[in-house]
């Protein structure tokens, strides 16, 4: 396309832009002090939900499911609906963040381990987030390339869409960022499943698909020579492990006026997320089928822009400003998921690494530091975006950080014994067996051991020997835990006033009207709660868990089977 969008189409798009700004602007004009821009407190269900959906889903897992599919088949629906077992869990996390009262994860990991590991956390979850942020941006980048078949590059498109939300997630901070999210939520949905219907037609329907392609794993929810069980089984861990983690999960379960608002945004928004996988998982693997009816060579189509591709072909001619909607809403998936890593990877910042080297200084002051961290975080985030070769390997780079620092969150949630130094080790050890697993050497050692060739430890890919991913997972998520449970019963406990202070947090309910004074602390005249545990007078704290907690895990279970065995009917 070497002319502009049609008018229609750029007018749709500037709407949404001049409105969405505008809002976030406006809430911006509120803020007094830093806590506001960093954690609000205040929302209910309805905007719970829609933030946890839109922070957790962006235009760029589109490409990479549908990009997944197109190269695997069906099976590539994994690269999102890897997290679809840790649903579940959610539903008892998010009562756990809330209860802290705290402003960043790193706060929590201070509490525990001391103040090392939060400047290790903050510093390791800014490195994450910046590759998250490129991530999503290099994702809208080719989304938009192939949309407007090339009128817009992606090397204007990246730091367009940067300046967008940079304007008014400085502006109006974590506040502005969710109740934008309820918009461009819904945009996000939109976009999610306008394409399936012309697509669908295209081919025949979903017959046609079937006709089409002859191979039989490619209409399978799990592939042979790719995405096995063990893939499924190991990514689903190391994402569990590692969402915990994930800077931005503290505002998506504590921004909400009570524990049950967290609850159910977080598992609702995240469901409906899983039904949007759905979508773009079948989109992809219409588009192969119509690729292939088409008698175009495969080997030709740049699977990272079949997505776009596709808008640009079948939206202009179905109606006028259908692929101006179809940007916008676009857009608002990437921008409601990077405000939110934005703002995280700021307070971590602020919060955690400069305040303590600047105390006592104004709200004010604070509030200024955290804008223009915002903005310098997003800038890191444009240069990850271009050095990173496609959306698929920067998903795999990004899941593999949070869960260095995810291995203490869990031991120290559950075993007292684990300490600041534990958690030390865990995480440079995690780091160096990834590191390690992808050295030459030990690639070929592995080669020449035939136990480790039929355990399919080494694969080929792309001309060249590697180790496995799902082993290279176990290798140093393993490999941490050991060495982290080793060093803690080798070194000095943590002071027990602290550890008994964050077992209380997570037993006291949060109260009607709390006003926080302090990151991770009770409010005045709130008492700790008592809780029984199955193994009192221990060093292991597993608490007896609530009825609404277990109904709420069996009915979530019970979701996650209904979603695998609807979407496996309509499929025939």
């Amino acid at each position: 396309m070497d002319s502009p969008l049609p008018w229609l189409d750029v007018c749709v798009i500037a709407f949404y832009l001049i409105g969405i700004t505008w809002l976030g602007l406006s809430l911006g004009k509120k803020l007094q002090q830093g806590t506001d821009y960093f954690m609000p407190r205040r929302f209910g269900k309805g905007m719970m939900m829609m933030h946890a959906f839109g922070t957790g889903t962006a235009s760029d897992q589109a490409v990479v499911v549908a990009s997944g599919t197109f190269r695997q088949g069906l099976s590539g629906i994994w690269y999102q609906w890897l997290w679809l077992f840790n649903t579940p869990f959610y539903w008892l996390l998010a009562p756990i963040f809330r209860r802290f009262r705290a402003t960043t994860t790193a706060d929590v990991y201070a509490l525990r381990f001391g103040q090392s590991v939060a400047v290790l956390f903050a510093l390791v979850g800014i490195v994450g987030l910046c590759v998250k942020i490129g991530l999503l941006l290099k994702g809208a980048g080719a989304l938009i390339e192939s949309g407007t078949q090339g009128a817009i590059s992606a090397h204007w498109a990246v730091p367009l869409v940067a300046v967008l939300f940079v304007v008014y997630g400085m502006a109006g901070g974590l506040g502005a960022a969710i109740v934008t999210d309820y918009i461009q939520g819904i945009l996000t949905i939109v976009f999610s499943v306008m394409l399936l219907p012309w697509v669908l037609e295209a081919v025949q329907g979903w017959q046609g698909v079937r006709e089409t392609l002859d191979d039989p794993s490619m209409l399978s929810l799990v592939a042979p020579e790719g995405i096995t069980p063990f893939f499924i089984a190991t990514f689903s861990l190391l994402s569990l492990v590692g969402i915990v983690a994930q800077p931005f999960i503290m505002g998506v379960c504590a921004a909400g006026r009570t524990e049950m608002d967290g609850r159910f945004g977080f598992v609702v928004g995240n469901l409906i997320k899983r039904v949007c996988t759905a979508a773009w998982a079948v989109t992809g693997i219409a588009a192969l089928a119509w690729y292939q009816q088409r008698g175009v060579a495969l080997e030709e189509v740049q699977p990272d822009q079949v997505y776009g591709h596709l808008a640009a072909t079948f939206l202009p001619q179905a109606m006028p400003g259908l692929l101006g909607l179809f940007l916008a809403s676009l857009l608002a998936g990437v921008m409601s998921s990077c405000d939110s890593m934005m703002i995280a990877a700021a307070g971590l910042f602020t919060e955690n690494l400069y305040k303590p080297l600047a105390p006592g200084r104004s709200a004010a002051h604070y509030l200024k530091v955290g804008r223009w961290v915002s903005l310098v975080m997003v800038l890191v985030g444009i240069v990850v975006a271009f050095g990173m070769p496609n959306v698929v390997s920067g998903l795999k780079t990004w899941l593999k950080i949070a869960p260095m620092l995810g291995i203490a969150f869990w031991l120290g949630l559950f075993w007292r014994r684990y300490n600041g130094a534990g958690a030390w080790a865990s995480t440079l050890t995690g780091f160096a067996m990834w590191w390690l697993t992808l050295q030459p050497f030990l690639v070929d050692g592995l080669r020449e051991q035939s136990w480790a060739l039929s355990a399919g430890m080494v694969v080929e890919a792309k001309g060249a020997w590697v180790v496995y991913e799902p082993w290279q997972i176990l290798f140093y998520l393993g490999a941490a835990l050991l060495v982290g449970v080793v060093v803690s019963v080798c070194t000095r406990r943590r002071e027990a006033a602290s550890i008994d202070r964050f077992h209380a947090l997570i037993r006291t309910p949060i109260q009607p009207g709390e006003r926080l004074t302090e990151s991770c602390s009770l409010p005045e005249g709130v008492k700790p709660a008592s809780r029984s545990s199955f193994f009192p007078g221990t060093d292991f704290e597993f608490p007896k868990p609530s009825t609404t907690s277990v109904v709420g895990f069996v009915l979530c279970w019970m979701a996650v089977a209904g979603m695998i065995g609807a979407f496996l009917w309509l499929l025939g």
